[in-house]
């Protein structure tokens, strides 16, 4: 079964972050997936760089782990297929905390075959999102004034990835 449409995920719901936490001997989320997105840092962290670029969301919005992966190797793709590792600095700014759930049922066209219908209708943990405010940038890449233009380029196409209005704010 595919993953169901982002759209569905968008919106902010009731946080739903609490993992292996155990209080009394009881965790309250089981059975969390792992996560797509496990590098955050790309390229070369001592060096110092003289413009740092930001992809910031113009919505709050909910996104997916395989979104943020998807834009972290869109970004990092291109800008390493153009210039050296030691010549840029990629850092993913959200983690995807929130838990998303699906009820079953939801999920497939033969719901002839549930025979508890919606007596249980909570869901399971499927997938993880990170939520984003208004204006939090997502995504970061510091370069040198020779390199802004590949670094523009790169972060174009890393918001394309992310399915929200984003922007690209510069700062020296």
């Amino acid at each position: 079964m595919g993953l169901r449409p982002a759209r569905i995920y968008k919106e902010f719901k009731r946080p739903y972050t609490r993992t292996a936490v155990v209080v009394h001997k009881k965790a309250y989320i089981k059975g969390v997936p792992g996560k797509k997105l496990n590098t955050f840092i790309m390229g070369n962290q001592k060096a110092t760089f003289e413009t740092t670029l930001y992809l910031v969301t113009e919505r709050s919005v909910q996104m997916r782990h395989n979104a943020l992966e998807a834009c972290r190797v869109a970004a990092n793709a291109y800008i390493r297929k153009h210039i050296d590792e030691k010549e840029y600095f990629i850092k993913v700014r959200v983690y995807p905390h929130h838990i998303l759930r699906e009820h079953a049922q939801a999920a497939i066209a033969q719901a002839d075959r549930f025979f508890q219908g919606m007596s249980h209708p909570f869901g399971k943990p499927n997938s993880s999102a990170a939520r984003v405010k208004t204006g939090q940038p997502v995504i970061s890449i510091s370069v040198n004034n020779v390199n802004l233009p590949l670094a523009k380029e790169a972060m174009r196409r890393a918001g394309d990835k992310l399915g929200v209005r984003n922007k690209v704010v510069t700062k020296l």
